[in-house]
């Protein structure tokens, strides 16, 4: 699949499949609204209305009020590709994005997904 196939994914249709991911897991939609809201800056409010409207998933990282500095700590492998080796700008933002998800699901704790 190509970026601009991603880019143009509707953000809820992704996040679901997030959720879902996670839940099977054993955690909590909570706990990937955390993961999303510590990345973009989103608040809860502002990421359940997202949820509410057609929202392309590139617009979702382009319009994110304040990426989170320390994202770029996030390092490991997404899809067979270092996520800090990602070139593409707004690729990097999904698949890190990704990367935490990954980490919810694996089990990790949320202090050490949240880089604190």
């Amino acid at each position: 699949m190509g970026n601009e196939k991603i880019y143009q994914m509707d953000f809820s249709k992704v996040y679901h499949l997030r959720v879902n991911k996670a839940e099977r897991k054993g955690r909590t939609r909570q706990e990937v609204d955390e993961v999303i809201r510590w990345l973009t800056g989103y608040s809860q409010t502002e990421l359940e209305g997202m949820l509410e409207r057609t929202v392309a998933y590139g617009d979702f990282f382009r319009d994110a009020p304040e990426l989170n500095e320390n994202r770029r700590l996030i390092k490991g492998v997404v899809c067979g590709v270092r996520v800090e080796d990602i070139e593409e700008p707004l690729m990097q933002e999904i698949r890190y994005l990704d990367k935490l998800v990954d980490e919810l699901a694996r089990g990790k704790a949320m202090d050490k997904i949240l880089r604190e």
